[in-house]
């Protein structure tokens, strides 16, 4: 059983926390199943986003891990923004986090 998208949320910001990253909620999804989109600040001028991976990339012996992929690299501000208004679009609620990490680590499972 995969836990709430709230719970994961509240655990990814603690662990952002004790890496030395500063985290925050931007936006609040909702509470049992909301996707959620991490947004990282390399604090050079670029940003990634990552979304959840497709379901078809779930590994069978581990099907309630939650996945991610990099959609957007040092991109702008506007791309990042624009990308996540037609995610809220296609979804109201889903849950928004921005990192803020000089190294860029992004602290989630990628394909």
């Amino acid at each position: 059983m995969r836990v709430t998208s709230s719970l994961w949320v509240a655990a990814y910001v603690r662990r952002c926390y004790h890496e030395g990253a500063f985290a925050t909620v931007a936006r609040k999804g909702a509470e049992e199943a909301g996707a959620i989109l991490i947004i990282v600040d390399r604090r050079d001028g670029g940003l990634d986003l990552y979304v959840p991976a497709p379901q078809s990339e779930f590994i069978e012996d581990r099907p309630s891990d939650r996945l991610f992929q990099r959609v957007l690299e040092g991109a702008t501000t506007e791309a990042v923004g624009a990308r996540v208004e037609k995610e809220r679009q296609f979804d109201p609620d889903i849950w928004v986090v921005e990192v803020e990490d000089r190294a860029g680590r992004a602290f989630l499972d990628t394909l």
